[in-house]
Parts: structure tokens; C-alpha cells; sequence
């Protein structure tokens, strides 16, 4: 202590700048091999040690929301790869249920898109959704940046993290941002086999899974983020009581109707229940759906009309199997315990 009272009286006696005392340092963003290059233009928004501190403190922070309480964290839980684990659908301020289920935070970079209907078509506008959502958190932008202002550790984070040091949207947003950058799942054991790391290798019937999901999967699940992050209507029966339009509600186009984002699949061992509404609980469910349940619905992908007049994947019992056995090995434990991460 008798250090740091040295430093600040020699900082008074000269007037030292806070840059003299702080040291932002900037973070690397580590790019995996076997990914696309990311989406999000970093050189907007440089990643530093100060805006991944703010970005996950405002992620943690129920007083963004109407009721002080739910904050982006209630939604999205890392042991769950960042979902609302066990609720069909999510719900917020007042324990009050929307009509969709959450999906994952993870390789956010790599988006172009954000949400089941996209949206959100920039990383840095996504936060806006769920804190203006009446079933989510309830609030406005503005009132959320006068709380900022008025609190005075966040005056002192935010002039720790940008130049500036302003409390404003574009920085509030910007940190947000930073800390979901951050959040690369890409060290299953599925990533560490297709990059040779290792003595990692497959069984027999991890290999026969993932020879089947290329044949049967990966026309959507592309890549190793294991999505097109297009927006497909794949045949789910329509819920009367909800009609979600989909991606329709943004573009407002009828073609889009009853599309939604094709989610991930990494760490979809965790992520349950599946689809925009959670309908099913279970993976096996989701594959007896594709296997026999894809409905005639308006605007169904056509990749789901087979040329024997048919819907949906042919998938036995054996290979249902097989497929779910792959897809586990997409379970991202360091991701999901990683400490960078956790409140």
C-alpha cells in the first residue's frame, strides 16, 4: 500500500494522465484454425483487457433491466453454453414468458445475424433487442445509459476503457460487444480431432456419426461453425397460439414466413430444449422430427422435399444413433467452464 501511495503523490505532484497509472492492454483475439475468418470487423472495435472488464460486468448486470434484477446472464448461462437451460421459453422482468428460447452465446464474431429472425444485423445492436423486449428486460436505452452516468464506478470503467471516456451508447455497446468476441467455442473434442492435436481420434461410431451428418446434415450445419447462418422454414407444425412469423416480423417480405436462423450446433449436447420455441427436450426427439415429422408448411425449405414426394431426412434407428454420438463430441467443457467467462 505504501507503493501505491508513492505512485499517487508523485502523480499529483506532476499530474499524471490516467494512462500513465493504467495500462489498457489489448487482447488478442485468437483466431482456430479450422474456422472462417470472423464476421465482426475488429478494427472497429480493438479489444482491450478494460472493454472485455466493462462488456462482461454490464453482461452480469440485473440493473440493466426494469426490475434491477434480470440481467443478460439470467438468459444465457455458461454451463449451458450461454442458453436459458430448461425453459421452453425464456422469460424476464416479473417472470414474464416470451414465445421464443434462447439461443447460445457463442463464436459471435463469425455472425452475421442475430436472433431466431435476425434481427439484429450488427453484433454491437444486439443488447438492444432483449433490454427493450417487454418480456425481457423491460427498459429503454436511455434510461439504461443514465444509470451508467449515475453510477460511479461504471463513470470510472468507462474512462478506463475507451479514449474518450464517455458513457454513451456506442461505448456501452462497443464494450458489450468485446466480451461476446471473446466467446470462441472451439476446443471440442471434435476440434481437436480435425486439427491432428493430440492422440485425439474417434470411435467407430463417433466416425459413422459424423460420415452421416456430412450426408444428411451439413448442407445447412456448415463448416466447422456448424451453421449457414441463413434463415430456413424446416418444416415445424405451426403453434396457432403463437404464430411466430419468423423472419417475416423484420422483413415484413411473405416469402420469409416461418423462417429461422439455422442455430449452431456446437455445445448442442447442453443447450436443450431445441428449436425457436423449445419444443423438443431432447436430440433424439429432434431427429424422430426430421426423420418423420417435417410438415408441408408455407415457404418449407426445399432441401426437405426428397424426389419421392417425402419430407424431411431418412434416418433409421442406427444412424439416429450414431448422429447423436457425433454431435456430443461438439461439447465445449473449456468453454463452458472458462473462467474469463463466469460471473
Amino acid at each position: 500500500m505504501k507503493y501505491l501511495g508513492i505512485l499517487l503523490v508523485v502523480c499529483s505532484f506532476f499530474s499524471c494522465k490516467k494512462e500513465d497509472v493504467y495500462t489498457n492492454v489489448e487482447l488478442v483475439f485468437e483466431q482456430p484454425s479450422n474456422f472462417p475468418e470472423p464476421h465482426y470487423d475488429l478494427s472497429t472495435n480493438p479489444l482491450t483487457e478494460k472493454g472485455f472488464e466493462l462488456g462482461k460486468k454490464l453482461f452480469y448486470d440485473g440493473s440493466l433491466a426494469a426490475d434491477g434484477v434480470v440481467s443478460c446472464a439470467f438468459c444465457h448461462q455458461q454451463q449451458f453454453a450461454f442458453t436459458h437451460h430448461g425453459h421452453r421459453f425464456s422469460h424476464g422482468v416479473e417472470d414474464r414468458e416470451g414465445k421464443r428460447n434462447s439461443q447460445p452465446i457463442q463464436n459471435m464474431a463469425y455472425q452475421k445475424q442475430f436472433s431466431w429472425d435476425g434481427a439484429a444485423f450488427h453484433l454491437d445492436l444486439f443488447p438492444i433487442i432483449p433490454i427493450t423486449n417487454p418480456v425481457e428486460m423491460d427498459e429503454t436505452v436511455t434510461d439504461v445509459i443514465q444509470k451508467l452516468k449515475d453510477n460511479e464506478e461504471y463513470r470510472e470503467l468507462f474512462g478506463l476503457a475507451f479514449d474518450d471516456g464517455q458513457i454513451n451508447v456506442e461505448n456501452t455497446f462497443k464494450a458489450m460487444s468485446q466480451f461476446m468476441i471473446m466467446m470462441v467455442s472451439a476446443n471440442s473434442k471434435y476440434d481437436k480431432y480435425v486439427r491432428g492435436e493430440g492422440a485425439v481420434s474417434f470411435t467407430s461410431q463417433e466416425q459413422r456419426g459424423l460420415e452421416l451428418f456430412k450426408n444428411k446434415c451439413s448442407t445447412c450445419h456448415t463448416s466447422d461453425l456448424f451453421t449457414d447462418d441463413a434463415f430456413r422454414n424446416n418444416g415445424l407444425s405451426i403453434d396457432p397460439n403463437i404464430n411466430d412469423l419468423g423472419r417475416m416480423t423484420v422483413t415484413l417480405i411473405e416469402t420469409d414466413k416461418y423462417k429461422f436462423k439455422v442455430p449452431s450446433l456446437r455445445n448442442v449436447e447442453v443447450t436443450g430444449p431445441y428449436m425457436h420455441d423449445g419444443r423438443f427436450g431432447s436430440l433424439k426427439s429432434v431427429l424422430d422430427f426430421y426423420s418423420t415429422g417435417v410438415r408441408e408448411t408455407e415457404n418449407l425449405d426445399p432441401l426437405l422435399k426428397n424426389t419421392d414426394g417425402t419430407l424431411g431426412i431418412p434416418l433409421n434407428e442406427q444412424e439416429k444413433g450414431d448422429i447423436i454420438v457425433f454431435l456430443k463430441t461438439l461439447t465445449d467443457n473449456e468453454f463452458l467452464t472458462d473462467e474469463r467467462f463466469a460471473e
